[in-house]
């Protein structure tokens, strides 16, 4: 009796040149929170449409409702990815499963996209107890599918204080396994966390216990409660080997993007604020002369104004750019940066890492710009999340940094949003004006595009 031949999830590519090959998404799946407004209602995964043939078009035409409130969606992502063809992978999993965490409850929910990727359904929920008896864990944060199952980091303890670290998921089951650090040496704060499959290294960040940001930014904690390492870790031995330090006036060191090329050992990170001018700096890690270092490549500036400004920016007269995410197109060619404060997006070339180039920006909402869509659309918050598709040619973004935050600084309210920034190739981006998602009352974090996007898979293969 013949076997019938084994097929592997046809969005798994060996490589990242590979999957920029792959057919454009069609759907977009968005973190939507009620969290920090007036509104007591459940946090929800929005199904957006975003095939340009398609009658609904640039429409929610689903929503996961959560049955609990107070989750705050945040950060989420898939159960397998790319990284299940590395030569100690999985390859018979399948990316099926979005692995949705609430940052406030510390909750997980399993929701499955099949058979209908329109119409996804919460399969599985594991709550709050479950994880810190297993790993004395809580406010869950990045999710990366890895080969060996999934990961998924937390801020912080149980009770609210450190040190943060990951969290293991069995890639089958879903049941916690347990922390993973073995030896963590003095890292205690975490945030963000990333890594080089071939080369067995994996990279942590630092923002802060759940304690220091959860009620909101005070500015007398910035000097002595907000991080400013990255920490390098020993993948398969689970222990830190090395951290640098990204300027000791620095603070909030956030999202690592490595570069998806698995022979390259670098990568970048953003800083989000200086205690010495409130500007924003982004780094770049790389290995080298068999250590660790990191460099600043980008810095960019504060802008001073006479304007309106929210109560914990008056005493300096001036907006700071709040460098909140940056992400990096699949062929490492392209840096997306948000500015959350002032209101753009920036795109630069780093085909030399060490020498990037502005080549792109747009302007959105913000604290200093407070531009409009191009469609006439009012726009509240300012742009923060960005999500890159596989072949580079569209970047999604949305505006809600965190909700007690989104509060201090956009007071008169954030009501989420969702654009698209068209790419030209040969440097710089256009807004695309029809295309702008409204979610109401609720605010909009992370999108994830089906099939995979930029920041999803990682690559073992060049």
């Amino acid at each position: 009796m013949a076997l019938a031949p084994f097929k592997r999830d046809p969005t798994f590519y060996p490589s990242p040149k590979m999957a920029m090959k792959s057919p454009p998404e069609d759907l977009a799946y968005v973190a939507c929170l009620y969290t920090g407004t007036r509104i007591e209602r459940p946090d929800f995964v929005a199904v957006v449409d975003v095939n340009p043939k398609s009658e609904t078009y640039s429409k929610v035409v689903h929503k996961v409702e959560l049955p609990y409130i107070k989750d705050e969606l945040h950060h989420f992502g898939w159960n397998a990815c790319s990284s299940a063809l590395c030569p100690n992978g999985r390859p018979n999993m399948e990316r099926r499963y979005l692995i949705v965490p609430g940052l406030r409850s510390s909750r997980i929910y399993i929701i499955d996209t099949k058979p209908n990727p329109r119409e996804p359904k919460i399969e599985k929920i594991i709550e709050p107890d479950e994880i810190t008896k297993t790993s004395g864990y809580s406010r869950l944060h990045t999710v990366h599918c890895g080969p060996d199952g999934i990961y998924i980091s937390a801020l912080g303890n149980e009770m609210g204080e450190g040190p943060g670290g990951i969290l293991m998921l069995d890639h089958y089951s879903f049941e916690p396994l347990g922390k993973w650090e073995i030896d963590r040496g003095d890292q205690y704060l975490a945030y963000d966390f990333w890594w080089n499959l071939p080369n067995e290294v994996m990279v942590t960040s630092e923002w802060a216990v759940p304690n220091t940001i959860e009620d909101g930014l005070k500015l007398e904690h910035l000097k002595d409660r907000y991080g400013n390492r990255i920490h390098f870790w020993d993948l398969r031995k689970r222990k830190r080997i090395s951290s640098v330090v990204l300027g000791e006036e620095n603070r909030m060191a956030l999202e690592l993007r490595p570069l998806h090329d698995p022979t390259k050992l670098m990568g970048f990170v953003n800083m989000v604020v200086s205690l010495r001018d409130l500007s924003s700096s982004i780094w770049l890690w790389f290995y080298e002369d068999g250590k660790w270092n990191a460099e600043k490549v980008i810095e960019i500036p504060a802008e001073p104004t006479e304007g309106e400004l929210p109560e914990i920016l008056k005493p300096f007269k001036a907006v700071p750019p709040l460098v909140t995410d940056i992400d990096l197109s699949l062929d490492d060619k392209y840096l997306y940066v948000s500015l959350w404060g002032i209101g753009e997006v920036r795109q630069y070339d780093v085909s030399n890492p060490f020498k990037p180039v502005l080549t792109g920006k747009a302007k959105l909402g913000g604290i200093l710009h407070r531009a409009d869509h191009p469609s006439g659309h009012k726009l509240s918050g300012a742009p923060q999340m960005i999500e890159i598709s596989r072949d580079g040619k569209r970047v999604y973004v949305t505006n809600s940094l965190y909700s007690t935050w989104d509060n201090q600084f956009y007071p008169e309210g954030i009501k989420g949003w969702l654009v698209k920034l068209n790419v030209d190739q040969e440097g710089g981006i256009e807004i695309d004006k029809e295309f702008f998602v409204e979610f109401g009352n609720a605010r909009a974090h992370q999108v994830r595009l089906n099939g995979g996007d930029a920041s999803s898979d990682s690559y073992c293969y060049p």
